[in-house]
């Protein structure tokens, strides 16, 4: 039998509030920010996930009944998932550290953390600012705030990071933010402003809303152009690489990927212009895939990765082809 305890306790009245309020709430684990709940590598795909792997966001609810089964187990914080609930919230963050603050010249114009931020991207685009911050909000455990608007119903908004400016991330759909009561190493979540959420301002509608994906047209290769038979399966392999990169790996993948072909591009066995356009179109779902890849990111990765994989090698005599190698193909095992 499980123990009375007064945090689990008063966890689970937070949780059960939040979900009064259509919070789709799940836990996370004790003193984290982490959820308690298995990951699809975990999974034994039985109970819930019988039918295959159910996650922390299809997870998430407001049933009371489920609620208490789960916290009365023990003293989980408290996870929000936004897009489930409908909702959009803004991170406003405070900078790590007095050079980070600097690096991004917050102190030098006065602006110094996200809400300053924010503010002025408000008064800039002539928006009212009183309407802007009429809504819920919670401060986090290292000082910043969170900011709960009600989603568009005309788009699915997903998350973002710095897509407004410097110190402000948002959390929608495939995202989620810790709840009021949660407890870490760095302080409590506590709600600031308990009003019902807002609508999300238009302007920050149109901001938020992902872009169009570029489409990029197939190049043209001359028959002279034709790759050798190795460099060819390289590039397919680094391209399916680079399409199945998941987010929070996509730059490292892509540079990885670049640096293998960019092996061959040195060695005078692949054109740059063709190593490029396939990574550009194997990396299009990255562009606007909730995270802060844009095309002159992805762009600019490309062509590093391609000129530091050149600079390793020799361009090739004529007459004198390099030997296949298998480095293109597995020399990147892991870096996913």
């Amino acid at each position: 039998m499980t123990t009375a305890s007064p945090h689990r306790d008063a966890l689970m009245r937070h949780a059960l509030a939040a979900a009064a309020m259509g919070f789709h709430v799940f836990p996370l684990r004790p003193g984290t920010k982490i959820p308690a709940l298995h990951g699809a590598k975990s999974c034994t795909r039985t109970g819930a996930c019988a039918a295959g792997h159910v996650g922390w966001e299809q997870r998430a609810t407001t049933d009371p009944a489920v609620i208490e089964r789960c916290w009365f187990a023990g003293a989980f914080n408290i996870g929000i998932a936004p897009g489930r609930s409908g909702h959009v919230v803004i991170d406003l963050d405070m900078p790590k550290s007095p050079a980070a603050q600097d690096k991004d010249g917050c102190s030098r114009r006065g602006i110094e953390w996200g809400r300053d931020v924010l503010t002025d991207l408000c008064v800039r685009g002539g928006h009212s600012v009183a309407e802007l911050f009429d809504t819920r909000a919670v401060a986090t455990a290292r000082g910043g705030e969170h900011l709960y608007y009600r989603a568009p119903s005309d788009v699915e908004l997903r998350n973002t990071a710095a897509t407004l400016g410097p110190l402000i991330d948002t959390r929608a759909a495939g995202g989620y933010v810790v709840a009021p009561g949660s407890i870490t190493p760095d302080g409590t979540y506590r709600t600031t402003d308990t009003r019902d959420p807002a609508d999300l301002p238009r302007w920050l509608v149109q901001a938020l809303t992902p872009k169009p994906r570029t489409a990029v047209s197939a190049p043209v290769v001359r028959r002279s152009e034709r790759l050798p038979a190795y460099v060819d399966a390289a590039v397919r392999g680094e391209r399916d690489r680079v399409a199945a990169a998941q987010p929070g790996t996509h730059n490292k993948t892509l540079f990885v990927a670049a640096v293998a072909l960019g092996r061959h591009v040195g060695e005078g066995n692949l054109p740059s212009t063709t190593a490029e356009h396939h990574l550009f179109t194997a990396a299009a779902h990255m562009i606007g895939d909730g995270c802060d890849c844009t095309e002159t990111k992805v762009t600019r990765t490309i062509r590093e990765g391609l000129r530091a994989g050149a600079s390793t090698q020799r361009p090739s005599r004529p007459g004198n082809p390099t030997p296949p190698t298998t480095d293109g193909l597995f020399g990147t095992r892991g870096a996913a």
